[in-house]
């Protein structure tokens, strides 16, 4: 039983952390990074698909990415998903069958706004960390009250699930600490 509570612990930090990773990668920093385009839905066939299902998208340069629809008749449906989309980035059309978004250099006031939104967004993380230890520690006293769980083992439980809580909260520091870090850097 103290396995099993301590595994369901474990598996739900780590859901927390890869969401809280997939937040971040989707944060605009002024580079291009094609992770941001991955919450945008295309209308294709009828049916609002992942642009990544119905185009290719590569990082020509530091700024650009490229997006090339395998299907020339999506192209206009690709550029309205972009437009609709809160990237604050134009599409460009080149004719060819090729859509170039440029991602605009960030003044230091928006960076220093992505930092506190970034700062918000992890510290929702190590709350919902906290709220895994809660249940998880819940779980092992009520074992206790149930007499499942002998009374030290209670406590040597609750210490390992407060261990694996700070990793995983030193896991978020470290995750926005690196997004700080290509964000800050121009």
């Amino acid at each position: 039983m103290v396995e099993e509570i301590f595994s369901a612990a474990d598996n739900g930090m780590k859901g927390k952390l890869e969401k809280l990773k997939q937040e971040l990668a989707q944060i605009r920093t002024g580079r291009a990074n094609p992770q941001i385009l991955d919450p945008i839905r295309v209308e294709y066939f009828g049916q609002a698909v992942p642009l990544k299902q119905v185009a290719a998208i590569s990082v020509p340069e530091a700024r650009t990415l490229e997006i090339r629809p395998w299907d020339a008749t999506v192209i206009t449906a690709v550029e309205k998903a972009i437009q609709k989309s809160d990237l604050g980035v134009q599409p460009q059309n080149d004719g060819k069958g090729v859509i170039r978004l440029t991602m605009p250099t960030m003044t230091e006031e928006r960076r220093k706004d992505m930092v506190k939104v970034l700062g918000h967004t992890a510290e929702e993380a190590r709350i919902a960390m906290r709220n895994e230890r809660r249940d998880a520690i819940e779980k092992v006293k009520k074992g206790e009250k149930d007499k499942k769980i002998p009374q030290d083992a209670r406590k040597r439980e609750e210490e390992r699930i407060q261990k694996l809580t700070d990793a995983y909260i030193k896991k978020v520091d470290e995750a926005l600490a690196a997004k700080e870090k290509e964000l800050s850097t121009v």
